[in-house]
């Protein structure tokens, strides 16, 4: 057994005057173990899209690696991952699947308390079949919340909850409730078949998709999920990326796939809620939005102020083309405008928009530009993995406007391939205090209290029971 001031993340910790809280811990599904929990509900592991995410072991190899490159390219497949989990760090990648090892390391690490989030299940959440994709769920939670149980004081699983509509979410966010679960895992897209081409050629229609955000141009209402999840005090977070997207197709690199895909799709997901007034009519919802770091957000949240200063109701008489002085555009058309043309004198305009639709902040009803910050910062809250420099961004007051400080947290992403030591992640986090890119205080936000502000200010009650009860209670006692 390590000693855990011998690592330097124990050593760390052992100058803290505050816990650690990692909000993005993982674990590699064992699937041995899993499979027999797959199995009770019915699901076929020979089924393609089961076939695609399975270890070689239990079937046949994933779409890319049985193609040839020129199938690739005609298929347009995203090269994925070759191998996601420590390998050459035997004990680690033991550690990711093990979860009684996981929590002997826990001080090891550095880590007081930590939240589990699924690795290859994270796929299960979009798996197209309605059945398949619920039962899936459904085992890879049971499996999990069983797994994991005996460790409640330290550890705490995520259920993962499909959205493909809203009655699906809220069923099996009500089950996962049932099951123990104290905060839920929900997709953090759906990608549905464009109306016009769906039906017309069945092998083309899967390629015109479009991604179902939840907040704008919704294929429903998606207020009853985030009813259910205020009713029930759950934390939402969010851990879908963007990789198969766009310019994320790559047949050959997946690095190139990789770089920045969690901020992408993440910013477009936060954007979608908030334009949405889904933080405007919920605001005791807490959302974290994980592994994409929070750049991405610092932009977003100024990029909101900016376009909406420009761009709001009573800024738009400045954009009004009733407003054009047509004769002095002729004149001036006629002194410094192109040879004469037939037509050449007409002021060229728009068709006059409906009033009804030229307020595009109608949704979350913003008054002032102070209204975006307070309807964006106490809600929203972004996982940052330890190496990540950008995180000091979160608590640069002096740049976000209003002198906003983020709502980052840490997360370790142990058991992912972008931690080869796991006992280094707190000792990789404190470098930016090293570094004096952090305070001292900056550090305790971001290891400790946004942790709580998230899963404690949607229920008061989530760390009961733990080995940091006492330190979350006298924090949200000092206010």
């Amino acid at each position: 057994m390590t000693d855990t001031l011998t690592t330097r993340s124990g050593a760390v910790h052992a100058r803290l005057e505050h816990p650690v809280i990692d909000g993005d811990g993982h674990t590699a599904e064992y699937f041995p173990a899993l499979v027999p929990y797959l199995d009770a509900e019915g699901v076929d592991l020979a089924s393609p899209s089961l076939r695609r995410l399975l270890p070689a072991s239990f079937g046949p190899p994933a779409d890319w690696d049985a193609l040839s490159p020129d199938e690739r390219a005609a298929r347009r497949v995203a090269r994925p991952p070759w191998w996601g989990s420590p390998a050459r760090n035997t004990r680690d990648l033991a550690t990711s699947m093990f979860p009684r090892l996981m929590y002997e390391r826990l001080d090891e690490m550095g880590l007081d308390f930590t939240v589990i989030y699924p690795s290859v299940g994270l796929a299960f959440l979009h798996l197209p079949d309605e059945r398949e994709r619920r039962a899936a769920c459904r085992a890879l939670n049971r499996y999990n919340a069983e797994a994991f149980g005996p460790y409640a004081d330290r550890m705490a699983p995520v259920a993962a909850v499909p959205m493909h509509t809203p009655s699906e979410a809220v069923e099996e966010i009500e089950h996962a409730v049932e099951q123990g679960f104290r905060s839920v895992l929900l997709a953090g897209y759906v990608q549905r078949p464009v109306a016009a081409v769906a039906g017309r050629d069945a092998p083309s229609a899967g390629y015109a998709q479009w991604l179902d955000f939840y907040g704008i141009d919704s294929a429903h209402d998606y207020d009853p999920v985030w009813d259910a999840c205020r009713r029930l005090r759950l934390p939402v977070a969010f851990h879908s990326g963007s990789i198969g997207w766009g310019s994320r197709m790559s047949i050959s690199n997946y690095m190139y796939n990789h770089i920045g895909h969690l901020a992408e799709g993440q910013h477009a997901l936060a954007k979608s809620l908030f334009m949405g007034g889904v933080t405007r009519r919920f605001p005791e919802v807490r959302f974290a939005f994980l592994e994409g770091g929070v750049a991405w957000a610092a932009s977003l949240y100024a990029d909101l102020i900016g376009h909406w200063e420009k761009r709001n109701l009573d800024a738009l008489g400045h954009l009004d083309p009733a407003a054009i002085d047509r004769p002095l555009f002729a004149e001036l058309l006629a002194r410094y405008g192109p040879p004469s043309s037939p037509g050449a004198r007409r002021v060229v305009t728009r068709a006059p928009v409906d009033p009804a639709e030229r307020d595009e902040w109608a949704p979350c009803t913003i008054s002032t530009a102070e209204d975006i910050r307070d309807l964006f910062v106490p809600s929203f809250f972004f996982g940052c993995e330890a190496d990540d420099p950008l995180a000091t961004s979160a608590f640069n007051d002096r740049v976000n406007p209003f002198g906003a400080r983020l709502n980052a947290m840490f997360g370790s992403d142990i058991s992912h391939w972008d931690v080869p030591d796991m006992s280094e992640v707190l000792d990789e986090a404190w470098e930016l205090v090293d570094r004096q890119l952090f305070t001292p205080a900056d550090f305790r936000d971001f290891v400790f209290a946004n942790p709580v502000r998230f899963l404690a200010g949607a229920n008061p009650h989530y760390f009961d029971g733990t080995v940091v009860e006492a330190a979350v209670n006298r924090f949200l006692a000092d206010g």
